[in-house]
């Protein structure tokens, strides 16, 4: 009697579509570097982060953004820092931006921005 059973899928059609997937992060990957290219020129990195607010007795959250460039912050307006935001919340519409988040044009992840200590201190608490 014929019995159904689960089969893998062959290793070939699993490297078709992870090739596929990686040429879909690259694509996107580069589309993102270029709009941020032309929204502030030499961001390299952007960060989010929630900041707790209150204006004229009502408490709301809003987010910050720092544009960073290879050298230092990214020369940018206030508009700049706007359209930087829209563009990565768009692209990234699953991320929880209750917590602060990096967005590196180069690898194309967005990861969580956890502080960090300089390596000296790191190293002299671990004394």
């Amino acid at each position: 009697m014929n019995s159904t059973q689960i089969t893998r899928a062959p290793r070939a059609t699993q490297a078709i579509s992870g090739a596929a997937a990686a040429r879909r992060h690259v694509q996107r990957t580069g589309v993102i570097a270029r709009q941020l290219e032309e929204i502030a020129p030499g961001t390299v990195r952007v960060r989010i982060v929630p900041v707790w607010t209150t204006r004229e007795g009502a408490g709301r959250t809003r987010r910050w953004v720092v544009l960073d460039g290879a050298n230092g912050a990214a020369a940018a307006d206030r508009a700049q820092h706007r359209a930087a935001l829209g563009l990565i919340t768009r692209m990234h519409p699953g991320a929880d931006w209750t917590k602060p988040q990096s967005y590196d044009a180069r690898t194309g992840e967005l990861t969580l921005d956890t502080p960090c200590a300089p390596a000296e201190l790191t190293a002299e608490a671990a004394r």
